[in-house]
């Protein structure tokens, strides 16, 4: 994870002055991943130490795939209001395309009114009552932008720090640098609570680091993970014995080959064993108050966000090392109106009590919580008869807004700025990938040393950007 780079030496060196062989170099290079490979293998979950003292130790990623509309939640723009029905000034709009609407588009201004919160004074829309009790408590980042105006590769990237499939999530790169704290639960877990996403299990997957550290996706009804119940007629006893012998098989060909995948197939075989008390405890709420309920509006008979939200809080409690609720739906391209107060009903009251319920419980100041979507909207309205589309906001990269709170982030304070129409950054940008830094950060890495080798070089989540946010550490 800290390679030291070596003093440039040409191939010509090597090759020719030192007598050294490409059969010899081959044959080292085997022998270093091979040696590489059982040392990991003995133990890929095994608890890690960071680089530095972290100051997060779990993790609760709150995702809003579809991109809420920022200029309907956070960042209020008056100005808009008096633009309405206007296009923007070219020199605004520059030569930003845009996926459904031309860039002549009139402006559409908020929605929703206003009002500010707090000794922080933090200025929320009236659809976030429940937020604006513990604005307090959490850090407004106001000036986020990305490099990705579609869903998919959007979600992808800020999950991956990578457009494409096929890089480690986040969740996966924690798991890499820390290793795991339970051995009841996975260490990651992936719930999903809305409408379907964009970019699928790639937003989870561990890419080219070893499967071990793919999140384990639970369902919202029935068992909570597919294939974990004994078939009819399998007694305790028998499946014990029958996974002591495949466990044997595997060790002896994990001796012979070191094969990571191999260690990986051991561990899931137990876990599944062990899944199969401790998971259907985690998902039954009868120990949870009916005050504990109510603050969440959960009802725990009933798949939703806030069960979800709900479980996260369990989760926790027992160490799992980071969560990923998935709450899709928020794409407004029609009734933008609509849409959110549909979406903040169902996300709104659960995201503040999960702050408010860590922090009662001791949780919250090691226990970083992170909301919010993939990209933002157009100040611009996308109105298509064709679509049947109508008072909607198209995708936005230039600008967005998410909050964090707990696990070191500074609170009560709103960072960044945009512009007076929420076109442009125009103050403190932060990148998806200075957020990325930002969290590996707070887990306690330097985000330049946590790198895998793979496909012969070194890889990390931020790729070859990326600056921690010093601004919004405590």
């Amino acid at each position: 994870m800290n390679p030291h780079p070596a003093p440039h030496v040409s191939r010509r060196h090597f090759l020719q002055d030192c007598g050294v062989g490409l059969g010899k170099m081959a044959l080292a290079g085997l022998l270093t991943e091979r040696l590489g490979s059982r040392a990991w293998a003995a133990n890929p979950l095994a608890v890690r130490q960071p680089h530095f003292p972290a100051k997060a130790k779990r993790v609760i990623h709150l995702f809003m795939a579809g991109a809420p509309s920022q200029l309907d939640l956070f960042d209020y723009k008056p100005a808009l209001a008096k633009l309405e029905g206007q296009p923007l000034p070219p020199s605004v709009i520059g030569g930003q395309r845009y996926a459904f609407i031309r860039s002549d588009a009139a402006v559409l201004g908020p929605k929703f009114a206003f009002s500010k919160h707090g000794q922080s004074g933090a200025e929320l829309s009236e659809l976030l009552p429940h937020l604006s009790k513990i604005v307090d408590e959490i850090c407004l980042v106001k000036s986020v932008s990305t490099d990705q105006f579609n869903h998919a590769p959007a979600q992808i990237f800020f999950n991956t720090g990578f457009a494409q499939p096929g890089r480690p999530s986040l969740g996966s790169w924690a798991l890499y640098g820390l290793g795991a704290e339970t051995e009841e639960l996975p260490a990651f877990v992936v719930m999903s609570t809305g409408s379907g996403l964009s970019g699928g299990s790639a937003l989870w997957s561990s890419g080219f680091l070893p499967t071990t550290y793919t999140g384990c996706r639970f369902r919202n009804s029935g068992d909570p993970i597919l294939d974990v119940s004994s078939p009819a007629g399998i007694d305790a006893r028998l499946q014990r014995d029958t996974l002591d012998l495949v466990a044997a098989l595997n060790r002896k060909r994990l001796a012979a080959t070191g094969d990571p995948e191999i260690a990986t197939r051991l561990a899931n075989y137990e876990l599944a064993f062990k899944l199969q008390t401790s998971a259907p405890e985690l998902m039954d709420l009868k120990s949870e108050s009916k005050e504990t309920l109510e603050l969440y509006g959960c009802d725990p008979a009933k798949p939703s966000y806030a069960r979800a939200c709900l479980l996260a809080r369990r989760m926790i409690e027992r160490n799992v090392r980071f969560v990923n609720i998935y709450h899709e739906g928020w794409d407004a391209h029609s009734d933008v109106v609509g849409n959110h107060k549909n979406m903040c009903a169902a996300t709104d009251q659960a995201s503040a009590a999960l702050v408010l319920d860590l922090k009662r419980r001791g949780l919250l100041d090691d226990t970083l919580v992170i909301w919010g979507g993939e990209f933002g909207r157009t100040p611009m309205v996308e109105t298509n008869a064709a679509l049947g589309r109508s008072l909607g906001r198209d995708h936005h990269p230039q600008a967005f807004t998410m909050w964090m709170a707990g696990g070191g982030i500074k609170a009560g304070m709103s960072y960044g700025a945009t512009d007076e129409l929420g076109f442009h950054v125009v103050e403190n940008p932060v990148h998806v990938h200075d957020i990325q830094a930002t969290i590996l950060h707070l887990l306690g890495f330097d985000h330049e040393k946590l790198t895998y080798h793979h496909a012969g070089r070194d890889f990390r989540l931020t790729d070859v950007h990326g600056k921690v946010v010093k601004a919004l550490l405590a």
